[in-house]
């Protein structure tokens, strides 16, 4: 059978071969097909440079082994960032200079990375001979170098350590004798002057007093018990300086852009990783990743402003307060035209929650349509499929190329690429946190799981070029916009939903004081969607504030995006109540992304909690559980987690923590996923055997 010259199989370029074991590391092995045109009989070289097409020219394909570093001791890992290929792996090196700090730090990777100085030269030595002496050495110094280049520019941060800058110090000391005119060390000189001018800084901060007008004013009011109290304290507010409704819709969402994109393009990627952000309540962790939680400060503000501006004065009229909330709905517009959906998703949050949303008189007089517009923007971030919409939505926003408003200056723009643009951070997180969760950081025979870092390097990677496109941006700061984004009365919880009712009172059928909802944690959520996804249905409707299950994100999506347009005297279908809550910290509107796993259904898995019982607090880490683990290996798995040493697990009882200050103890080799009472939170205690504990027991009987 003859085959038409120069027609290509349709076969795949890469294969999956299997892996390879090595002296304290594993390899994923690929084959990689790479297409050669192989000349035909008599054609020669000088046809080479203006081919053309031969009856008799065939393909030729020519196959070559791919190995990935999958997992390795600590000091092959190392090794590897000096001797490993590049062209078969470029993403190691990357990976590991933004992912490392999650299992080991700095300075023990500084202390098997660099070599120590060659021994000085005897004087009748000749330099010739020297310089030639060992190329193998020379070769690796150069590696390290470029591994050192990269680490500077990439994460210079890992290098900071007041006062001193130890691990600084010896980067400078190596680069010295290895690559003394070198762009490294240069590069290490710039950044030892910028962390002694950043601390000189700070320490000036520190001696002057606060130049800001204090703390928010939710802080410096009082929060009176009755109705007639808040009322009277509102109405005695004295405000200074313009209101920032004030200002037009296109100053305030460019001010909102601007702050957000500063603050985005300063995220430091190691504080997004899951094992960092995950730990963010630990007792004495106050300063664990400042530039995320500026992002959430910032996110808290914004949804702030929202609130105050809207429950700020009791005594509005319903259309005056619906001019209010048009207002937003055009703000929240034009952030999203300059592709801020960080600000975006803040406005339509505060906008759901319910102290707005159960104003019933003010939405009705909303513009018809406002209301469409609100409706539109409320389906970016619904969750269903794991934000899908707003994934898909970000995904081409990335790829969008052309200029992004017609009276930007040409050449303020380093390509044709629009400025941003600018996420919503807690997507990112939410997808850190579950992959910490769900892969193990350490894999048979105390081998690190690179591949878990690789995994977090592709987000991580995707942020950072983010940041990039946010630095594009050409908008000027506004001090007036600024102080009054600042000056914005910042409500607290029980503030609004107290204000909330004394501008529309509730029917006489509702209870007379709401039934407040205590923020619940992340691990809780996303193991009662879990849950909802296993079929299981509780009481209460998805939209009721006092179901168990209803949705605390900020972002959740209309309950019926194609309702019609309300009736007038009614709120808007789209926005279902969240609950009277105010603040909607980043860390409490993360979803939950459905995690596969290899022979089992997405349905039977849930996320718990295990914490140790010990006299330093009870400190908890998430574990993914599944239908087939028993109690030893969820024991083994937690003592992990909390770097125990792993022969103590026969040592450990697991049980449940339940409600009213009760225990369920899990028996051992029972299976945990059928065992635990599924009503109860996911939250576990890992006790040694033999202690008591003043608490009442459950047994299965």
């Amino acid at each position: 059978m003859q085959r038409t010259a120069g027609k290509e199989l349709a076969l795949a370029p890469l294969q999956d071969w299997g892996e390879e074991s090595e002296d304290g590391a594993v390899y994923s092995v690929s084959l990689r097909r790479q297409r050669s045109q192989r000349l035909s009989p008599g054609e020669g070289p000088r046809d080479s440079q203006s081919p053309s097409p031969h009856a008799d020219a065939f393909l030729h394909y020519r196959t070559s082994k791919v190995r990935v570093l999958r997992a390795a001791h600590l000091e092959r890992l190392v090794g590897e960032l000096v001797s490993g290929d590049r062209e078969q792996d470029p993403s190691f090196v990357p990976a590991f200079l933004a992912t490392h700090r999650a299992f080991v730090p700095t300075a023990r990777v500084l202390g098997l990375l660099l070599p120590p100085p060659p021994p000085p030269l005897p004087p009748w030595v000749e330099i010739k001979k020297a310089e030639g002496q060992d190329q193998s050495f020379n070769k690796n110094l150069r590696a390290v170098v470029s591994v050192l280049g990269s680490w500077l520019r990439d994460h210079p941060q890992d290098f900071w350590d007041p006062p001193a800058h130890s691990d600084l110090g010896s980067v400078r000391t190596f680069l010295s004798w290895a690559a003394p005119l070198g762009t490294e060390a240069l590069e290490a000189e710039k950044l030892q002057g910028n962390f002694l001018e950043e601390a000189q800084q700070g320490q000036e901060e520190e001696e002057q007093p606060q130049a800001r007008a204090g703390p928010p004013a939710s802080a410096q009011t009082r929060s009176p018990d009755s109705q007639e109290g808040c009322l009277e304290e509102e109405e005695g507010l004295v405000r200074e300086g313009p209101d920032l409704l004030d200002f037009s819709v296109d100053e305030v969402a460019q001010q909102l852009t601007l702050m957000d994109a500063e603050l985005f393009s300063r995220v430091r990627s190691c504080e997004c990783l899951g094992s960092v952000w995950s730990q963010r309540d630990r007792p004495g962790a106050a300063g664990t990743a400042p530039t995320v939680r500026a992002t959430v400060t910032q996110f808290n503000t914004v949804t702030g402003c929202v609130l105050g501006s809207v429950l700020g004065e009791p005594g509005l009229a319903a259309p005056q307060r619906a001019q209010r909330l048009e207002k937003w709905i055009r703000i929240a517009q034009r952030c999203r035209e300059l592709r801020n959906f960080s600000s975006l998703r803040a406005i339509l949050s505060a906008l759901q929650s319910n102290p707005i949303y159960r104003l019933k008189s003010s939405w009705g007089a909303v513009s018809r349509e406002p209301l469409s517009t609100f409706r539109k923007l409320s389906q970016i971030f619904s969750d269903e499929n794991n934000h899908l919409s707003s994934r898909e939505i970000l995904s081409q926003e990335e790829a969008t190329e052309g200029p992004q408003e017609e009276d930007t200056p040409p050449g303020n723009l380093p390509s044709k690429l629009p400025p941003g643009p600018v996420p919503y951070l807690g997507t990112f997180l939410t997808d850190l946190v579950m992959l910490d969760t769900a892969l193990p950081d350490m894999l048979e025979g105390d081998l690190i799981n690179f591949e878990k870092r690789r995994k977090e390097w592709e987000i991580l990677a995707r942020i950072q070029q983010l940041q990039r496109r946010c630095r594009g941006y050409c908008l000027s700061p506004r001090p007036p916009i600024l102080a009054a984004l600042r000056a914005q009365r910042q409500l607290s919880e029980e503030q609004s939903y107290r204000i909330s009712r004394v501008i529309e009172p509730p029917a006489p059928s509702c209870p007379s004081s709401p039934r407040v909802r205590r923020r619940i944690s992340l691990t809780k959520r996303l193991s009662a969607k879990l849950s909802r996804e296993r079929g299981s249905s509780p009481s209460g409707s998805p939209g009721d504030p006092s179901s168990p299950t209803s949705s605390l994100s900020p972002g959740s999506p209309p309950s019926s995006p194609r309702t019609r347009d309300p009736p007038p005297g009614s709120p808007p279908a789209s926005p279902g109540p969240q609950g009277h809550s105010t603040k909607l910290p980043l860390s409490l509107t993360l979803s939950c992304p459905r995690i596969p796993l290899v022979g089992q259904q997405g349905s039977e898995v849930r996320v718990i909690r295990v914490s140790i019982e010990n006299d330093h607090g009870n400190l908890y880490r998430s574990i993914l559980l599944t239908s087939q683990d028993k109690a030893p290996s969820v024991v083994q798995r937690a003592l992990q987690k909390h770097n125990v040493a792993q022969p103590w697990a026969r040592d450990y009882q697991l049980f449940q923590v339940l409600p009213g200050d009760r225990e369920f103890l899990i028996p051992d080799n029972a299976n945990v996923f059928y065992a635990m009472s599924p009503a109860a939170p996911g939250d576990f205690m890992l006790r040694r055997k033999g202690e008591a504990r003043h608490t009442t027991s459950v047994s299965l009987t």
